[in-house]
């Protein structure tokens, strides 16, 4: 475990505040604004309804929740009143959104440039990135941001010291969005502490930035500055990466795992993999997602699954046990494949209703308390 894990594992720890008792909120219980997705920092928590609003709540002290005060927020708080958010991601301490007309909107923490506006200086509100108009999706990792355009293109910028952002510099930071290639095929993004995955329209997955775990799955450690093609398999459908892990699934339901494993976080037994490995024999996964050495993922069944690091009881099974294989959360078949992790857990089940659990120590499980909870709680957008 390296210093700077050390120091993430045991500030989890000392902020995750009383005890690991869950607590279950109603059997029933419904948000007042339904939730539509949600993603999870590493100690805030944001949503989108079904009404376009955005909710954030959890740890404020860079700006992440959004609403100007940098005080925490042990609920959901809305911020701003437009009704037009589309997608959301949130990193270690900054939060991005796109919204229906296709801008970027970034806030939080940007002492790497992470929030793309050309400075480095944190916001507490959404801050406008650029004045484009064909922003897709996005995705927030730990100091540098990555984001999809309907023109297919890519554009990542922040911290790049481990080549993360993809450009083939050798440069530390970028404050404003850099284009990735020229490819014009680029579907999905994702982006974990130092690395960077994507897939393109054609089923390929590609890889960058740190790689000294195996997490890149190129079949070696080290690193890479510009995108690198992951084997030769044209089924990839979905990509999640993690602090130092990354685990996707495929078009035929199956679900693969790469990396650091030192808590089991890739679902197989053994140590490091710096090759995709097949998770079990399973092909009815739909959705994987990445905390921080935690790994969740979604199947056609509607059941939800959580392994890995447990510390802080963010897989949801009662426990603070770590887990090296797939755990159910509970036996509900109502999860949706809207669901993040980190040190804690959240997840939107088909009505609407949304579930947190895990650390609480700044409040962002979103059930007013900093209890840490080991199974999942209702969280309430208002």
């Amino acid at each position: 475990m390296s210093q700077l894990r050390r120091f993430v594992a045991t500030a989890a720890m000392v902020i995750a505040g009383v005890g690991v008792g869950a607590t279950i909120g109603p059997a029933n219980a419904l948000a007042a604004t339904p939730a539509a997705s949600v993603t999870a920092g590493y100690a805030h928590s944001c949503a989108i309804g079904t009404n376009g609003g955005l909710y954030c709540w959890g740890s404020n002290w860079s700006g992440e929740v959004g609403d100007g005060s940098g005080t925490d927020k042990s609920t959901a708080t809305r911020i701003g009143t437009a009704t037009t958010w589309a997608t959301i991601d949130a990193g270690s301490s900054h939060t991005c959104a796109t919204r229906t007309d296709h801008t970027l909107w970034c806030w939080g923490r940007n002492f790497r440039g992470q929030l793309g506006d050309g400075t480095t200086a944190n916001k507490t509100t959404p801050t406008q990135v650029g004045t484009a108009t064909t922003w897709a999706s996005v995705s927030a990792g730990d100091a540098h941001t990555c984001a999809t355009r309907t023109d297919g293109t890519l554009w990542c910028w922040g911290y790049n010291r481990l080549g993360q952002v993809g450009n083939g510099s050798a440069a530390w930071t970028f404050t404003t969005p850099q284009q990735i290639g020229t490819a014009t095929t680029w579907a999905s993004v994702t982006t974990g502490y130092a690395h960077t995955c994507a897939t393109r329209t054609d089923g390929t997955m590609w890889c960058w930035g740190d790689s000294s775990a195996g997490q890149l799955g190129l079949g070696t450690v080290g690193y890479s500055t510009t995108p690198a093609q992951v084997g030769t398999a044209t089924t990839w459908n979905g990509v999640a990466a993690g602090y130092a892990h990354t685990c996707a699934t495929r078009t035929n339901g199956t679900l693969w795992c790469w990396g650091e494993n030192g808590y089991g976080q890739l679902g197989v037994s053994g140590s490091l993999q710096n090759t995709p490995v097949q998770v079990g024999t399973v092909t009815t996964w739909n959705k994987v997602g990445t905390g921080v050495d935690t790994t969740c993922g979604s199947r056609t069944d509607g059941s939800l699954w959580c392994w890995g690091n447990n510390i802080t009881a963010q897989i949801g099974d009662g426990t603070t046990t770590n887990r090296s294989a797939p755990t159910r959360v509970g036996t509900l078949t109502t999860w949706t494949a809207n669901f993040a992790s980190s040190y804690h857990t959240c997840g939107v089940r088909t009505d609407g209703g949304l579930w947190c659990w895990g650390n609480n120590g700044n409040s962002q499980l979103g059930d007013g308390t900093t209890t840490q909870r080991s199974a999942p709680v209702a969280a309430t957008l208002p």
